[in-house]
């Protein structure tokens, strides 16, 4: 599709100028900015990994006690709206009732805008990105009612590798994570080694993977459930870090190495390991023939969290959804108000007098808490399926390739 076709298209969309469809910036309260659906908060600690924080909560937020978190982490060449954008966990959040918080890495901390998973200084407890992190999420806890016992984090690529590192160094503060075509933590201390672990991943020993965790803190469990996700075509970060990762965490649980469980859901294979309480510890999701990226579907509702670009990867499986639902979020779908019917009181003298029942007005509505709005990208059908909604980002992705902006 050419470029000029592309924009004629855009054009003619409605009211698409009301939408800040690239994720520009807007203003907003003092101390604060929005880029796309994320606000911006600066002042959350002493920030020594100097990143920025972008967050979401949902409109309803005034409505719940305590809100569940989870941490978002982009890939490299991404921004937090990027990822927020493709992977769809605002549009999840405003659905299901969460909120989110989407570090952002900086062009001046490195070139590619990837998280140091690497860095010695990054990685360690108290210290770097990771600390910055922490403050972020001590931030969001005390601007919001957080659950803190239902704080979770998942990312993508270096994002998925900083999951690990995030996991490792504060595991009381995460009851759960998800790590999408990353690395296990402790792996490279420098990026020689980083490079050599992302094509490929040499087997290491279990025990030698478990304690790599258990020596960058005093915690002695529980340990955070985990699942793990990766396309078996991946020529980025070598597919054989998904069995590396799940080797550690089975480690650190305490878990066999063969599956309790193998499945197919939507055609791909699932293995699932639970601890003595029969609840799932790991789970490990491989994406047979999918390359370097995070997998998007439609859900059982046609529903279709997020949009097709860098690295976001149509596959017939929403991976943000079932993560989601792993961390038992989605349990909860909010509806808003139905339309009140007027009441019908029969007064037994008028009526055998021969005059109608009473209609009594209906009674004023009650405000539903900040009602589910229309998400830019509501639903994606896939060819053939009735009801599909337009996807912006797409067409813009699909224009900027065409124009040699975007590969």
């Amino acid at each position: 599709m050419s470029l000029a076709n592309n924009i004629e298209f855009l054009r003619r969309l409605p009211k698409l100028n009301k939408f800040n469809v690239l994720g520009g910036m807007m203003a907003g309260p003092v101390g604060h900015a929005k880029t796309g659906r994320l606000l911006e908060t600066a002042g959350f600690g002493t920030n020594p990994g100097d990143l920025r924080m972008f967050s979401y909560v949902p409109s309803d937020q005034r409505a719940r006690q305590k809100l569940p978190l989870v941490v978002i982490l982009h890939g490299c060449t991404q921004t937090a709206a990027d990822y927020d954008l493709g992977a769809g966990w605002s549009m999840l959040a405003e659905r299901y009732g969460f909120a989110v918080l989407a570090p952002q890495q900086q062009r001046s901390n490195n070139a590619n805008c990837c998280f140091n998973w690497f860095n010695p200084e990054d990685i360690s407890r108290g210290h770097g990105e990771a600390l910055s992190i922490r403050q972020m999420i001590a931030r969001m806890a005390r601007d919001h009612s957080i659950d803190r016992k239902r704080i979770f984090i998942t990312g993508l690529s270096a994002g998925g590798a900083m999951t690990a590192v995030m996991l490792a160094t504060y595991p009381e503060v995460f009851a759960g994570g998800a790590i999408i075509a990353g690395l296990p933590y402790g792996i490279a201390t420098n990026l020689q080694q980083a490079l050599g672990g992302m094509y490929h991943s040499p087997p290491r020993p279990s025990q030698e993977l478990g304690d790599l965790v258990r020596n960058v803190s005093s915690h002695k469990g529980p340990w955070p459930k985990l699942s793990v996700w990766h396309g078996s075509a991946d020529k980025t970060v070598n597919p054989s870090n998904a069995d590396e990762i799940v080797k550690q965490w089975l480690d650190l649980h305490k878990l066999p190495p063969r599956p309790m469980a193998e499945t197919a859901i939507d055609g791909y294979p699932r293995a699932v390991w639970w601890n003595a309480d029969g609840e799932t510890a790991v789970e490990s999701w491989s994406i047979t023939g999918m390359a370097h990226g995070a997998p998007l579907g439609a859900v059982d509702d046609d529903e279709f969290y997020g949009a097709e670009g860098a690295f976001m990867i149509e596959a017939g499986i929403s991976s943000s959804y079932h993560i989601a639902g792993f961390f038992g979020l989605t349990d909860r779908v909010r509806q808003p108000a139905e339309a009140p019917q007027p009441i019908m009181v029969p007064a037994s003298s008028p009526t055998a007098a021969g005059l109608p029942p009473v209609v009594l007005p209906p009674p004023a509505p009650v405000l539903n808490p900040m009602p589910w709005p229309e998400p830019l990208v509501a639903s994606h059908a896939r060819p053939g399926r009735r009801g599909a909604a337009i996807d912006v980002g797409a067409v813009i992705t699909r224009a900027l390739t065409a124009a040699g902006l975007m590969k």
